[in-house]
């Protein structure tokens, strides 16, 4: 009877192990979509007015830094070994 409840308890430990994971690949997948995103709006945006490319890059650069700040927040929160 011991031996069952220690591996349950080791199962527990495990799966609190792997959700506590799951949110720091979240945010990188999500910050990794978002900059992908950022990059095709900027391209389409000097695509359409030349003339602003200096302030879209601006733009892109300023929300990319942004999207990726979300991984570092998932990392600081995150208490891993």
């Amino acid at each position: 009877m011991a031996g069952n409840n220690t591996t349950k308890i080791n199962n527990t430990m495990m799966i609190a192990e792997m959700s506590g994971n799951i949110h720091v690949a979240a945010a990188a997948a999500a910050a990794a979509i978002g900059v992908g995103m950022i990059g095709k709006s900027a391209a389409e945006a000097v695509g359409r007015n030349p003339g602003a490319a200096t302030k879209i890059l601006v733009q892109s650069i300023l929300s990319t830094a942004f999207a990726e700040g979300i991984v570092f927040f998932a990392l600081f929160l995150w208490n891993g070994k």
